[in-house]
């Protein structure tokens, strides 16, 4: 329970900070690039999304904690479903349609 409640705090932490438009140098594969790949880019467009999609997991993973709470399974089932949902709405959003490019 403690563990999933510091990830979660280090999760609205992220999220706080990439809403604020600042991190990129945190998203996996933006950090990989090379910088003349980071200007077709808009930074703080992509530092904001997933400044929401921080958000968007840190509260599936309050059913994670609320399973622990009340000892019930089907909680920690919902909320890792949601997670996963997320992710993936995350991976497929960001590689389709281009809508970081500038």
């Amino acid at each position: 329970m403690m563990i999933t409640l510091l990830v979660m705090v280090v999760f609205i932490g992220l999220g706080i900070m990439f809403m604020n438009g600042k991190g990129a140098m945190l998203i996996a594969g933006y950090n990989t690039m090379s910088p003349v790949e980071k200007e077709k880019y808009d930074e703080v467009a992509l530092c904001k999304f997933m400044g929401k999609m921080m958000f968007a997991l840190s509260f599936s993973m309050v059913f994670w904690l609320l399973s622990d709470i009340y000892n019930n399974n089907s909680l920690f089932y919902v909320g890792f479903v949601l997670f996963i949902a997320i992710v993936v709405f995350m991976i497929m959003y960001m590689n389709v349609g281009n809508r970081f490019k500038k």
